[in-house]
């Protein structure tokens, strides 16, 4: 059953640093969040590894062993975040989906059971897979937990007609229905966690999470970013 209070954000490993974890992007994130947990709402993140490595840009490794390598630099990100939340005294529980010692394995049940006590999940690991983008497991994580929207936390102000730092031109969606996206080959998230989304009805945002009070904007349901609905 979805919950109409429970988000599931989706962070790039970028969110944290452009080249391992800088305590000062880690710093600001958490400040955001931290700031967002007196609204009644329930949320969970997935969180990328792209800071460290990117499994399918990574030429010099089989395809295998490089994503294997992402999956556990998802693992190092959401160590960081965990801590870092908890120093401000917020409750986490970080599940993954890769066995690690110092993590939970990805159960669902228990996950849903954390954010209704108001718990933050943190989801690490990827999907366990090889050749799996961390889209994809957001929008399955998306999907297990009941969430009804999926906040998709990037580096610019939603989803244009092409890449803005090329194009001048480029427009600037406001709306799109997942029958736009996925024709138009929009750039919101790969075609698989858009199916996802579209067969569980979850709405997908994407937004500029740099800019300061926007993900509280987001979690609040006003005008930011770019909306996808089923």
């Amino acid at each position: 059953m979805k919950s109409a209070n429970r988000f599931l954000l989706k962070l790039s490993g970028e969110a944290l640093g452009s080249q391992g974890i800088d305590p000062r992007a880690l710093a600001s994130l958490t400040t955001q969040i931290a700031r967002v947990q007196s609204l009644d709402i329930e949320l969970a993140l997935v969180v990328g590894g792209g800071n460290f490595i990117r499994g399918a840009q990574v030429r010099e490794f089989d395809r295998v062993v490089a994503d294997q390598m992402g999956m556990l630099a998802t693992v190092l990100n959401g160590m960081a975040l965990r801590q870092s939340l908890e120093s401000t005294g917020i409750s986490v529980l970080l599940q993954s989906a890769i066995p690690v010692a110092y993590a939970q394995p990805v159960d669902p049940i228990s996950a849903r059971q954390a954010l209704a006590e108001k718990k933050i999940v943190i989801f690490a690991g990827g999907t366990g897979n090889p050749f799996v983008t961390t889209d994809t497991a957001a929008a399955i994580r998306a999907s297990e937990i009941g969430a009804k929207i999926l906040l998709k936390a990037t580096d610019v102000p939603g989803v244009y007609s092409a890449d803005p730092k090329k194009d001048p031109n480029a427009k600037l969606y406001k709306e799109l229905t997942f029958d736009e996206a996925i024709e138009k080959r929009l750039n919101v998230m790969d075609l698989t966690a858009l199916t996802i989304c579209r067969e569980n009805k979850i709405t997908i945002r994407v937004f500029d999470v740099f800019r300061k009070g926007n993900l509280e904007k987001a979690l609040r349901g006003e005008h930011v970013g770019t909306i996808v609905r089923p």
